[in-house]
């Protein structure tokens, strides 16, 4: 049963009483150095140099001399140092006593008692009781997720919950359903065509466009011909330098697409030997797409007809260059899954990747060597298979477990509900769906534990938060930015770059803090179980290289580093010795070429896939129908300054501390207001209150509203300081993909009134 959390209903006296710090001084420098590192602030990994005075790091810039990144970084990497020294970081751990506040602990302490607590459900409620949640930030360090696997394979729970599934799931669903191309896609270096769908890489660094400088990178690409096209209902930063931009309603993702396959089937644009050779299902998708027709589809999306065909002729026309979408339809939900299934059909119906004797644009360099031949990986099992939730007919898919679904895990009693939960590198009260059901979850659980810098939204729930160590005092690499290749078309470095760094400073003096990794090393040990810790990627000799952490001992992240990165094409101690003279480098090599077909090869890719072409037969009815009560539509949009709720507190954000619902500026004439008034945006799920700002690239009838922002319920109310929650406006058990659960999460319909006037 759960227990009460005394004094739950004002958060805001939660914070826990630190050590008292020394004041900052007029003193004189006993150092001053600077030193290579890498930015882990998000995925891009950028290549920075870090000034260090008397062992803090004090200022942040890009590295020049790097070759790919040539200097670039972001203001969020700009903000280590603030981030590191941000008095609000916590430098011990925390626990929380029985009148609710919170207390210092040491983390060893913390951990045996954890360790205890845990035994204790799992002996009462089974192993599926104590599930975890991953978050973005977790990637940073490739150690924490290995360790934590392993932990949860010791104890022998299937309740395995990340980020990806309430953002983007739909890619590795529809890429098991579709099939892989045995060689890469073409890649950006030498495109004459890039298509973009609801991404803004200018500001995500993510989708498409080379994270290594994108800006740059367009405008490098686009002296040597490359025409940039983008289908966004926003003018977003990427848009805007955009040869094409077709502005639709949004939502309309599924149909838009159906139509550009439509035009280039009908047209004969496609690649005809691709098709013939390697791909099935060819008519079942010309049936399937053929209702789609410019004419049909610019009136659902309000846009002319002239415009679908010259982004399907304009992309299908050039030679090399993919398609790839992003967060914005993802996050539409009921047809997220085959929005991505259309992207693989596009790309594959006009032949985009690479075939036998051409060189791979990235043979790999902490990845495995990647090997590559002209043939189909056919599909595998893609969905509704292994755990099964209990709600909404889900179960475990290529993505992974549905995240949406873990707040009715903790909530639903009865065999198999969750009592323990584990946040690692997330903040879940802030970024899941469907806002109040996820507080109530956070409340109802035995226990729960979280690993963060500060007392985040999750943080003021849980029973223990555990204090790690930053970035920049802890070793690391670009696996991260490298690996995303495997995520999805469009995506990891454009050659074959790898950047190491060892910690640059030490933790604060008088700080208890670990890494996160060793929170289920220590916790493993605590309760006796063998650790069984598997190398990144397969050893090409077949042979099972995984180590076993009994406890006995404990690794140090550099020697578990060296052993995840075993089978690397590059050795990792290449990478650190080639980075400590120089930084980042491109590990140049004999051209990898892809390899003929085996002989009789008969695989093929899928683009006819039953339950897509099911999904296109729902789609013939459009995503926006009349509703007086809700005109407008809630879109998403990100910001550079922070990612999801991380940085939010850091100086660059001053002029961002809240997160504005942004309309054009006739919809905020004709309803009445002025860029700074307060209202209440209501959906049929619930309302929030924000700040209205004007935004003319926005398309008429849109609201506009960064997630991951606001306080818990009994936090902060003052919109101004904070914002607000998006998920305030969601639910999770509608308009749901029934292939990931995800839910919708954009496109939600809305109206805005001034604060008291809703109905």
């Amino acid at each position: 049963m759960a227990r009460e959390r005394p004094g739950r209903g004002d958060h805001r006296r939660h914070h826990p009483r630190e050590p008292d710090r020394e004041p900052v001084v007029n003193a004189i420098r006993v150092s001053s150095t600077t030193h290579r590192s890498i930015c882990r602030f998000c995925h891009a990994g950028c290549p920075i140099l870090v000034d260090v005075e008397d062992g803090r790091a004090m200022r942040v810039r890009g590295d020049k001399d790097d070759p790919l990144y040539r200097g670039f970084t972001c203001e969020k990497g700009r903000q280590l140092p603030a981030q590191h020294a941000h008095p609000d970081r916590l430098l011990h751990s925390q626990r929380r006593r029985a009148d609710g506040d919170f207390e210092p602990v040491e983390s060893g302490q913390a951990l045996r008692e954890i360790a205890e607590r845990v035994q204790a459900i799992i002996a009462e409620h089974g192993p599926r009781s104590v599930a975890y949640y991953k978050g973005t930030c977790a990637s940073r360090n490739p150690a924490t997720g290995a360790l934590l696997a392993a932990w949860m394979d010791a104890i022998g729970s299937p309740m395995r919950f990340d980020s990806n599934t309430i953002d983007q799931p739909g890619k590795s669903v529809a890429l098991a359903m579709h099939g892989r191309w045995g060689a890469p896609a073409h890649g950006f270096d030498g495109a004459d065509v890039a298509l973009l769908v609801g991404t803004n890489p200018f500001v995500t660094l993510a989708g498409g466009l080379p994270s290594t400088d994108p800006i740059r990178s367009v405008r490098d690409a686009r002296r040597s011909g490359m025409r940039l096209l983008v289908i966004d209902p926003r003018r977003t930063e990427t848009a805007a330098a955009a040869d094409l931009h077709l502005q639709p309603r949004p939502g309309e993702d599924v149909a838009i697409l159906a139509c550009l396959l439509n035009v280039i089937i009908s047209e004969g644009l496609y690649d005809t030997e691709f098709v013939a050779a390697h791909v099935a299902g060819f008519d079942e998708l010309r049936r399937a797409v053929a209702p789609f027709t410019p004419d049909t589809v610019a009136i659902r999306a309000d846009v002319a007809p002239a415009e679908l065909v010259s982004i399907a002729q304009a992309f299908a026309s050039a030679q090399r260059g993919v398609v790839t979408s992003g967060t914005g339809p993802s996050m539409t939900g009921r047809h997220s899954t085959a929005v991505e299934y259309l992207v693989l059909a596009l790309n594959t119906i006009c032949g985009r990747y690479l075939r036998a004797g051409e060189a791979l644009w990235n043979p790999g360099v902490l990845v495995s060597p990647l090997t590559a031949k002209a043939q189909a990986t056919p599909p595998w099992p893609a969905f509704g298979y292994g755990e099964e939730l209990r709600v909404r007919g889900l179960a475990n898919a290529a993505c992974g477990l549905s995240t949406a679904a873990l707040a009715d895990e903790i909530l639903l009693e009865g065999p198999g509900q969750v009592k323990a939960l584990f946040c690692v590198g997330g903040n879940p009260a802030a970024a899941w769906p469907d806002h109040e059901k996820s507080w109530r979850a956070m409340q109802a659980l035995d226990l729960l534990v979280t690993i963060d810098i500060k007392m985040s939204a999750t943080a003021k729930a849980a029973d223990y938060v555990i204090a790690p160590k930053l970035t920049l005092e802890i070793p690391g690499s670009t696996i991260v930015s490298e690996a995303l290749y495997y995520y999805a078309i469009g995506f990891g470095y454009p050659q074959p770059y790898a950047n190491y760094t060892p910690a640059i400073v030490e933790p604060p003096a008088g700080s208890d803090l670990i890494e996160d990794w060793q929170v289920f090393h220590e916790l493993g040990r605590h309760m006796g179980l063998a650790l069984r810790v598997p190398p990144m990627f397969p050893s090409p000799d077949g042979v099972d290289h995984a180590i076993v952490l009994d406890g006995s001992s404990a690794p140090s992240l550099d020697e578990l580093l060296d052993h995840l990165y075993r089978n690397s094409r590059v050795p990792l101690d290449e990478v650190r010795a080639r980075s400590g003279v120089s930084g980042g480098a491109v590990y140049e090599s004999q051209p990898v070429l892809v390899q003929p077909p085996d002989d009789g090869c008969t695989d093929r890719l899928d683009v006819g896939n039953r339950d897509m072409m099911n999904e296109l037969a729902d789609a013939r009815q459009s995503a926006w129908p009349a509703d007086a009560k809700y005109p407008l539509r809630l879109v998403c949009r990100r910001i550079v300054g922070a990612l999801n709720s991380s940085g939010r507190d850091l100086p660059n954000m001053a002029r961002h501390t809240n997160n504005p619902a942004y309309l054009h500026p006739d919809d905020l004439a004709a309803l009445g207001l002025a860029a700074g008034d307060l209202v209440d945006v209501v959906s049929d799920a619930g309302s929030l209150r924000a700040i209205v700002a004007a935004d003319p690239q926005l398309r008429l009838g849109l609201v506009s509203m960064t997630h991951s922002f606001g306080d818990v319920p009994g936090g902060e109310t003052d919109v101004r300081k904070v914002g607000s929650n998006t998920s305030l406006l969601t639910v999770v058990d509608r308009d749901y993909d029934r292939f990931t659960g995800m839910p919708r999460m954009s496109n939600v319909p809305v109206a805005i009134h001034r604060p008291g006037a809703s109905g």
